[in-house]
């Protein structure tokens, strides 16, 4: 919003000043403290209403330490970060900008599943929430949305490596050469995204279709809902300990946002021989938004957690990571980058799926883990929670440089 006012206000009035929200930088730094001001003061306010409300966790008695402790703390507390992370985007994002459209909707169409999910479990009592098939249906809706704007719209190419040799200057118009002046290669449609670890480090979904551009596109969409619910559902699945999910989202934005910057700006992407995604970098913003979202939320959801933020957070948070991963198309770092969503998500359908065959073989149902997901595996062998949560934080900003090194590792 602000960005077209001042724009206006620039070229019509010539207002002092007004330039200064054309750069992507300054956009960023003013989402992120304004997200992170929004968290901590109204993130107060917000807990107030809640518990006037008694809208709180009912937590059910799974034997771990310090468990019952926590009954009666107020919940839904994922709203906090919802509004935190749109209205610093409304304001310093660019509201043509198709990515941030996308990223605007995601939020809002998971943060309402999340919200009805948290209701039924609240106001209506019903301890299991929203039944699993309607989330599912949820995140394959948007997962199909997100897929088939990418097919779909004009706004929405990349630009193949540019044809020049010994670049010395590097414009959003021309490369510039000692010789010749080169124009890059024109935008196109195109179903590639980024592998990490090999030297061309692009894969063609075409590839897997015999080059067939429809069935590409369609392989493309599935991924995408793939790609949705599954981060969605990891990151729900981590949601078990205070400031646990927070805090392990945190490098994964970040890290989205520096491969959206990098991504969305010619000299860098051809430096690094990466895809340069026209208008991408807008994504930087939202990245920044989300980023200042999650630590202002942290300020009351570490330990001991004032509030909860619920599905309402966990659902939104897992499946905006994704949709973003999606705009960028850095899907297929997701596993390592994500690696704690992935570990958890798996140590569940592990347990589950042991227990089924050796109940089955044996008549008696068999754990690997203590207790799943794992790091409820680990409160089991009575290690303190917040050593659990800071070792999975460190392992999350591991995770991060680890993906960032992929630039430069092939």
């Amino acid at each position: 919003m602000f960005y077209h006012l001042f724009k206006y206000l620039d070229e019509t009035y010539n207002l002092p000043g007004s330039g200064v929200f054309q750069y992507i930088s300054f956009r960023s730094a003013a989402a992120i403290i304004l997200a992170l001001l929004i968290g901590i003061i109204f993130g107060r306010m917000i807990i107030d209403i809640l518990r006037r409300k008694q809208i709180g966790e009912d937590i059910r008695d799974l034997g771990l330490d310090g468990q019952l402790q926590k009954r009666g703390t107020p919940t839904m507390g994922g709203v906090i970060i919802l509004l935190s992370i749109l209205v610093p985007t409304l304001l310093f994002g660019r509201l043509d900008n198709i990515y941030i459209q996308l990223m605007i909707v995601s939020t809002i169409w998971l943060g309402v599943i999340g919200g009805l999910d948290d209701y039924i479990k609240v106001f209506r009592h019903h301890k299991e929430g929203l039944k699993g098939k309607f989330k599912v249906v949820g995140q394959v809706g948007l997962g199909l949305i997100v897929g088939t704007t990418m097919w779909l719209s004009p706004d929405i190419v990349v630009r193949e490596e540019m044809q020049a040799s010994d670049a010395t200057v590097v414009t959003t118009q021309n490369v510039q050469t000692d010789n010749d002046t080169f124009l890059p290669n024109e935008n196109v449609k195109t179903t590639k995204t980024t592998i990490p670890f090999f030297k061309n480090n692009e894969l063609d979904y075409g590839w897997f279709t015999g080059n067939n551009e429809l069935l590409a596109w369609l392989l493309y969409v599935l991924v995408a809902i793939l790609v949705v619910t599954a981060v969605s559902n990891g990151a729900n699945l981590t949601d078990g300990l205070d400031g646990l999910v927070t805090g392990v989202s945190v490098p994964i934005v970040v890290v989205l946002g520096v491969l959206a910057y990098l991504s969305g700006h010619i000299v860098y992407a051809d430096y690094l021989n990466i895809m340069y995604i026209p208008d991408s970098g807008e994504l930087v913003v939202f990245a920044s938004a989300m980023a200042g979202a999650l630590v202002g939320f942290l300020w009351y959801n570490s330990f001991p957690a004032q509030i909860f933020m619920g599905d309402t957070g966990s659902l939104s948070i897992g499946g905006v990571i994704a949709v973003f991963a999606l705009c960028i198309r850095k899907e297929l770092l997701l596993p390592l980058l994500c690696g704690i969503f992935l570990v958890e998500s798996c140590s569940v359908m592990l347990q589950v799926g042991y227990f089924k065959y050796t109940k089955r073989k044996y008549g008696e149902g068999r754990r690997i883990l203590l207790m799943s997901p794992l790091h409820h595996h680990y409160q089991k062998k009575n290690i303190f929670e917040t050593k659990i949560v800071i070792r999975f934080w460190i392992i999350s900003l591991l995770l991060a440089a680890i993906t960032l090194v992929t630039l430069k590792i092939r």
